[in-house]
């Protein structure tokens, strides 16, 4: 069984891009990811024997009123160990050690992800809250 390490960082901007490609996420632009790296309030990488990202998760927002629970992934070879678990964890404990009383923490779940986020007591904000988005496309 491959022995997996735990980061306290965020990965580099070109594993980030590559990892969210590779897990069916929105690719996102090479300099979007450096400048994200850099601006996270946290971030997990969880890597293999090899040094190889397996995994990440980070935390966005100002620190203090908001932050945002995003790029959660897990190499899909990797997938169905409890990775995606332990990534939260270390999250939501940092939200704990760190952020002050009343911190608005929010995240949006792709898929059947819901079901794993319930685990650390998220819940559905509808119909009290909707969420809303759109994309930055720069026509050129």
């Amino acid at each position: 069984m491959t022995k997996i390490q735990i980061e306290h960082k965020t990965p580099t901007p070109e594993e980030y891009c590559d990892m969210r490609v590779k897990t069916g996420l929105s690719p996102k632009s090479l300099e979007g990811a450096t400048i994200g790296m850099a601006n996270s309030l946290y971030g997990v990488s969880l890597r293999d024997e090899a040094g190889q990202l397996v995994g990440m998760g980070r935390l966005i927002g100002d620190g203090g009123c908001f932050v945002q629970i995003c790029d959660i992934a897990v190499d899909p070879a990797h997938q169905g160990k409890g990775l995606g678990q332990q990534i939260m964890q270390a999250l939501v404990d940092h939200i704990h050690a760190h952020m002050p009383d009343l911190t608005w923490v929010n995240l949006f779940a792709d898929g059947d992800a819901h079901h794993l986020y319930k685990k650390f007591g998220f819940e559905m904000t509808a119909p009290t809250s909707q969420g809303m988005a759109f994309r930055l496309r720069r026509q050129g």
